[in-house]
């Protein structure tokens, strides 16, 4: 699959900047961990890139209506189960078993609050952000309500990791990808 399909498929079902920059965001963090772990940087990155496909448009339906649009762009049983074991146990009963699926599935809500705290931020970025910073934010119920702190524990434990590692290492990458991110929202948007 060729990353174009991907992102034409994207834009097909999500039209508002947040989802498309949410998509590119993941999309580059994945990336960053395929690269640290030696995977496919191109494979981890599409499904991050597509792990939301239906969320926009079928929010009801999320994680159930993503084979039926993926299957537009002849997306192999792989891509289709990593798309969806990212809902597990809110939206889907298809658990993560595969290391990049485990990540995406554990990283996935912490962008959210990543990118909410660095907005923050005198210089709107997760450049200088520390992993103090974040972990207050993450303590702080109210702020980014939306962000669910019970996935990322349960994608933490799910890693084998400490809650501390799985934000450091998401900030880390975060920090990495921000230009990249910029570039592609820049261009997709």
């Amino acid at each position: 699959m060729e990353r174009k399909d991907a992102i034409e498929l994207l834009k097909k079902y999500n039209k508002e900047e947040f989802h498309i920059r949410h998509a590119l965001t993941v999309e580059s963090i994945m990336r960053c961990f395929a690269r640290e772990y030696g995977e496919d940087e191109k494979f981890w990155g599409i499904a991050g890139l597509l792990h939301d496909i239906d969320f926009e448009k079928y929010p009801e339906e999320h994680c159930k209506k993503a084979p039926e649009l993926l299957k537009e762009i002849n997306a192999d049983k792989q891509l289709i189960h990593a798309v969806c074991s990212h809902g597990y146990g809110i939206c889907s009963d298809i658990k993560p078993e595969h290391e990049m699926e485990k990540i995406l599935f554990a990283t996935d809500e912490l962008t959210g609050i990543i990118w909410a705290a660095a907005k923050m931020r005198p210089s709107k970025s997760t450049k200088d952000m520390e992993l103090s910073s974040l972990k207050k934010k993450f303590k702080d119920k109210k702020f980014a309500a939306g962000c669910s702190r019970d996935i990322i524990r349960a994608g933490a434990e799910q890693l084998g990791w400490e809650l501390d590692e799985l934000l450091d290492k998401t900030l880390q990458a975060m920090k990495m990808c921000e230009d990249e991110i910029e570039e592609k929202v820049k261009k997709e948007i």
